[in-house]
């Protein structure tokens, strides 16, 4: 089967959205914590780069999406376990499919209303989602994550 073909399957046995998406909806607080929760386990394995994308009015199959890179096939693969290995521990959650874990290029984890993207650095490059999804809302991430992130001294400005 293909990924396609899957997540047609899956659109049909999605549960519904608490509110129809018009032009100005954005993703609901249970997607918006859950998003945040990957970025930091994606940040505990040392993930780059991590955006996080509302796409609840451009798309119906997912409500966010995050993006981050990794410097190695291990590292991004590393990433991706560790992500799936924490919100099964702590948010006892699990993805409804994983892609690309093997080859560790570009691995993706669906959660369903967040759908997360780990890439190698040019691979992100290459398929440049940012630059797909550049009319969408970002979520900003806390401040202590994007301190973690970049190793650079939080000057309060």
């Amino acid at each position: 089967m293909t990924v396609i073909e899957k997540r047609e399957a899956k659109s049909k046995v999605r549960k519904p959205k608490a509110a129809p998406k018009g032009p100005t909806a954005t993703a609901g607080d249970d997607a918006r914590k859950l998003a945040l929760a990957i970025a930091a386990a994606g940040l505990d394995k040392k993930a780059a780069g991590i955006e996080i994308i509302d796409v609840a009015d451009k798309v119906d199959y997912t409500e966010m999406l995050v993006l981050m890179s990794g410097l190695s096939d291990r590292h991004v693969s590393s990433i991706a376990r560790g992500i799936v290995d924490e919100l099964k521990e702590k948010r006892r959650t699990v993805p409804l499919s994983i892609e690309g874990m093997t080859a560790g290029q570009w691995v993706l984890l669906d959660f369903n209303d967040v759908v997360v993207h780990v890439f190698q650095q040019a691979s992100r490059c290459y398929y440049d989602l940012e630059g797909l999804w550049i009319d969408a809302g970002r979520v900003k991430v806390p401040q202590p994550i994007a301190r973690l992130e970049t190793d650079e001294p939080n000057d309060g400005g």
